[in-house]
């Protein structure tokens, strides 16, 4: 019991392994082999990182002790600011690295905002999801502009691999998902997301410029946001004002049920991308086992709230377990 306790405290992100393989084998057997398809496979692999890289983002922000409750607003901001751009005759890439700066500028004022008059990032961010959505729908004129025909779209949206298994915005997703891993893991940067988001006093008494580490932070969750939603505009074909809408939640329990500590200090980048998973595996899952489709949004808030339970009860045993000892 002991031992079991301490490779799911090191590694809680092992749990959601399991139950990932637990709801394959279920979906499976209720789809009568539909799910494990190579078309299907497909299908799921083609829009995970459209939500993978929101949840990575949210991950590190979670991890350096905060929330960004606007992902979903700037998943729509981002792409319609760089088709506004590509309507004006600027160039596809010049327009991409814009759109970046204006998501890395919302990182910046939410982070600026949130650490220089101390008040929660749930109220900081909250504000900037109805600003940067209302922005959304101005500068569309209520109305989506169409893509000019010669962006080099196949750039994200390419199907590539063994029986063109994957698209190329996976390729994306799973290099800069492995540069955040490496960040949090290999360099400095990451130990003081760590030591930011687990004891920021005790962080700020080491030296740590835990004020800029946690603006970086939200500068981040907010450039991987926008990407994101490129990667969903360039699929579609079209930059619709409304997309992401009810993102930031679904990239929250994605990290949730990744292990993410809700106090910080504690998560993975494979923590999120097994939550991201789940959430997509879950809502093709019951579209292919024939259940009603309204019952994705109640699993997704039944596991969320499950691996919340289950991480405390469990850290208290871990903690009990020791004191006895």
């Amino acid at each position: 019991m002991k031992r079991l306790l301490k490779i799911y405290l090191e590694k809680p992100e092992f749990a959601g392994v399991a139950l990932l393989v637990i709801l394959a084998a279920v979906f499976q057997w209720r789809s009568d082999g539909v799910f494990l398809s190579a078309d299907n496979v497909r299908g799921i692999l083609g829009i995970l990182p459209e939500v993978g890289l929101v949840a990575v983002g949210v991950t590190l922000l979670m991890i350096c002790g905060e929330f960004d409750l606007s992902v979903g607003s700037v998943f729509a901001l981002m792409p319609m600011s760089v088709a506004i751009l590509l309507g004006d005759g600027v160039p596809f890439w010049p327009a991409v690295a814009a759109g970046l700066a204006v998501c890395a500028l919302i990182g910046f004022v939410n982070g600026a905002v949130t650490v220089r008059f101390a008040i929660p990032s749930f109220i900081t961010t909250l504000g900037m999801l109805f600003i940067a959505r209302s922005l959304t729908v101005v500068i569309s004129g209520g109305f989506p502009p169409l893509l000019p025909d010669d962006i080099p779209a196949w750039v994200f949206t390419q199907f590539i691999g063994p029986n063109d298994l994957f698209r190329m915005s996976f390729v994306w997703f799973a290099g800069l998902a492995a540069l955040v891993a490496a960040l949090l893991s290999l360099t400095n940067f990451g130990n003081w997301v760590k030591a930011t988001g687990g004891f920021v006093d005790a962080a700020a008494s080491m030296g740590i410029p835990v004020r800029r580490v946690k603006i970086a932070c939200f500068m981040l969750c907010s450039m991987l946001a926008g990407l994101a939603g490129l990667i969903q505009v360039l699929r579609l074909g079209s930059p619709l004002p409304s997309i992401g809408e009810g993102l930031e939640l679904q990239a929250v329990a994605a990290a949730v049920i990744g292990g993410a500590a809700l106090t910080g200090g504690i998560g993975t980048v494979f923590g999120a991308i097994v939550g991201a998973l789940l959430i997509r595996i879950i809502d093709n899952g019951l579209v292919l086992s024939q259940v009603d489709a309204n019952w994705f949004k109640f699993a997704i808030g039944l596991l969320t709230i499950l691996a919340v339970v289950a991480n405390a009860w469990l850290r208290r045993t871990a903690r009990r377990i020791k004191l006895e000892g």
